[in-house]
């Protein structure tokens, strides 16, 4: 194998394709639904409820191949279950946008996030695999602003694809979401390896002397996914921001309209901006965890996010708003960006993917739970601003939570093999 200086690596390919994965199947399948949310309540008549359970199953679906789709990426490889993934989240999109009842919505936003668990917790611990682990933050933290790039695109085009159908309009928007990410699906087929061995490279940043002096590992260790302790306590702090991030991002354009008197096309407005600063968050965050470790940068986020929630409710006005959306921006993807790396960093690049399956699985219990109890809360009181005060509390016991793992320890193998 070899990794010559002159040419370029073509990890930094499977970095755009996977950027573009997460494009598809978090920012369109997942934050999509966000900018369509007040439209599509009003066109299958909804209450803040039965919007948090339309999230809710998206969420669960999601949740149902976190675990395996990790696993599923680790045995067979995760290229074909990337691509199958975004396959089935594109198709399900498409008929979201067919349905006329809140029931069948709830059937294809599941599927939508059995599509999106297949392929984005796989093409995350592909990342660990191409990249080397002084480069593992750095990569990691390009990918997820495929989120960012998402967030960027829809702030100005659902408000007006919205306006331009008129009682359509939402429905337009899934098959717009659909098509795209279908579309990503034959790329990331056509484009992605499942390791640099299968192209005659090391991962990137990586030399040969290096390769050589690591551990070869004889084959796949699943037990030390299952059984090892900071796995399950990355899992754990993991919850947290699943809990509490889904619930800004969810309501956040409902409660800018129904809380600060924003039009739909404000409301956009401000979600761009937020894309436009979440757009290095992944990068700077991952970069800082491998400089000062994971656990610092755990801390650190949690704590600014817990901060953009709790202005958001305590400040219901133009500038809170707006802090709140730039201090979550600055953060917004860090935290799965530094835990894939930490998934790396704990059982090497060919076991990064189950380990990311595996802790996705409480970050998914986090995601299914929160939707439904802001949307139950917000209903009971009449404001959505009381659920993000929930977010605040919650994202501030995570901070917790990450000052008491203990650091890392990098356990690598050679450059993709098993």
């Amino acid at each position: 194998m070899s990794d010559t200086p002159r040419s370029l690596h073509y990890g930094w390919l499977v970095l755009i394709v996977g950027t573009l994965v997460v494009f598809g199947s978090l920012g369109l399948a997942r934050f999509g639904y966000s900018l369509v949310l007040p439209a599509m309540q009003e066109g299958l008549e909804l209450g803040n409820t039965g919007a948090g359970g339309l999230a809710t199953a998206n969420l669960v679906g999601y949740l149902a191949l976190a675990l395996i789709g990790g696993a599923l990426a680790s045995r067979f490889g995760p290229r074909v279950v990337i691509a199958a993934g975004l396959a089935v989240a594109g198709a399900s999109m498409l008929f979201t946008g067919l349905t006329t009842s809140f029931l069948g919505a709830a059937v294809w936003r599941a599927v939508t996030g059995v599509g999106s668990g297949a392929s984005n917790v796989p093409v995350m611990g592909l990342l660990a695999a191409w990249f080397s682990v002084r480069r593992r933050g750095l990569a990691t933290g390009i990918g997820v602003a495929g989120s960012s790039l998402a967030l960027i695109a829809l702030g100005p085009s659902v408000p007006r694809v919205l306006v331009a159908f008129g009682d359509d309009g939402w429905r337009v928007c899934w098959y717009l979401f659909g098509g795209v990410t279908l579309l990503l699906a034959l790329l990331a087929a056509g484009v992605l390896r499942n390791r640099p061995a299968e192209v005659g490279l090391l991962p990137v940043g990586e030399s040969v002397e290096e390769a050589a002096r690591r551990p070869r590992w004889s084959g796949l260790h699943w037990g030390d996914v299952y059984r090892a302790p900071a796995v399950w306590h990355l899992g754990l702090v993991y919850v947290a921001f699943g809990f509490s991030y889904i619930i800004y991002m969810t309501f956040f354009a409902k409660a800018l309209i129904a809380e600060g008197g924003y039009s739909p096309q404000a409301a956009g407005n401000l979600f761009m901006t937020m894309g436009w600063f979440s757009l290095l968050c992944g990068l700077i965050w991952g970069s800082v965890s491998d400089v000062i470790g994971r656990k610092g940068a755990l801390i650190i986020v949690y704590v600014l996010q817990g901060s953009a929630y709790a202005l958001f409710a305590l400040w219901p006005q133009a500038p809170g708003f707006t802090i709140s959306a730039v201090l979550f921006g600055l953060t917004a993807w860090s935290i799965p960006a530094i835990m894939a790396a930490a998934c790396g960093d704990l059982l090497g690049p060919r076991m990064a993917p189950a380990a990311l399956g595996f802790i996705t699985l409480f970050f998914g219990i986090g995601q299914a739970l929160g939707p439904t109890v802001a949307g139950a809360m917000a209903d009971a009181s009449g404001s959505l601003l009381p659920a993000m005060l929930l977010a605040a509390a919650v994202a501030f016991l995570g901070a917790i939570g990450s000052a008491l793992l203990r650091p890392t320890v990098v356990r690598e193998e050679p450059g993709g093999q098993a």
